[in-house]
C-alpha cells in the first residue's frame, strides 16, 4: 500500500509514520533517486523475502521519479511518501487520486489554542466530571495534537502527585497506558484520550 502524507504539522505526521511503520523501517531520501532506482524501491525484496516498510521523503521534489509513481501502485510493500506540500494540479496527483490502494492524509498546522482550555479538560476529569471533560475535549480535538495533549495532562497529573494527592497515582497510570495504546492501536487517538478522561473521572 502507498500512503502519501503532507502538510505543515511535521510532529503529528512523524507520530503517524512511527505508529504505522513501527520502529524498524527503511528511510529513503528521494533527492538521491534516479528513474533506474524506482523498481528496486517499490518492487525489490528484502533478503528474507518479507514485506518491506519504507519511508520515502520528498518524492514530489524529484520530478522524474514522481512522474513514474503511478507505475508502481501494485507494490506489495508498506510505503509512506512524506511531502512538505502537494501540488494537486499535476497529472501525477490526479492519476494517484483516482487509483485504488493510495491513501492521502494532510497534517495541517494546529491553530493556537488557549492553554486554559486544554487545562480545563483534565481538571474536569480529575474532579470526577467525565461527561464535562469529554465535551471540552471534543471542542479542542480538531485544533490540537492528541499526543501533545497527553503530555500536557501528564504534566498536570504529576503536579497533583507533588501535592501528595493519592488520586494522581491512578491518573498517571491511566495516562501511561493510554500513551502506549495510542502508539500501537488502530483506534483513533482522540477516542483513546476520551476513554482515559472517563477512567480518570471514575477513580
Amino acid at each position: 500500500m502507498i500512503r502519501i502524507f503532507y502538510g505543515k504539522d511535521r510532529v503529528k505526521a512523524r507520530a503517524a509514520i512511527d505508529r504505522l511503520l513501527g520502529k524498524d523501517y527503511e528511510v529513503i531520501e528521494a533527492e538521491t533517486l534516479t528513474r533506474a532506482d524506482m523498481p528496486s524501491v517499490f518492487l525489490g525484496t528484502s533478503l528474507f523475502g518479507e514485506t518491506r516498510k519504507i519511508l520515502l521523503k520528498s518524492l514530489g521534489e524529484n520530478k522524474e521519479c514522481w512522474e513514474m509513481l503511478p507505475e508502481y501502485l501494485k507494490t506489495t510493500h508498506d510505503v509512506i511518501i512524506w511531502e512538505n506540500t502537494l501540488d494537486k494540479r499535476t497529472s501525477t496527483y490526479k492519476a494517484l487520486a483516482k487509483a485504488k490502494g493510495v491513501e492521502f492524509k494532510e497534517f495541517e498546522q494546529p491553530e493556537t489554542v488557549n492553554r486554559n482550555e486544554l487545562y480545563s479538560v483534565f481538571d474536569a476529569a480529575y474532579a470526577g466530571n467525565g461527561k464535562r471533560a469529554v465535551q471540552l475535549c471534543e471542542k479542542i480535538e480538531a485544533t490540537s495534537d492528541a499526543f501533545a495533549f497527553m503530555g500536557l495532562m501528564a504534566t498536570q497529573a504529576y503536579k497533583e502527585l507533588e501535592m501528595r494527592n493519592r488520586k494522581a497515582v491512578g491518573a498517571i497510570k491511566i495516562l501511561a497506558d493510554t500513551d502506549i495504546a495510542m502508539k500501537s492501536a488502530d483506534v483513533a487517538e482522540w477516542t483513546l484520550v476520551k476513554a482515559a478522561l472517563l477512567r480518570i473521572a471514575n477513580l
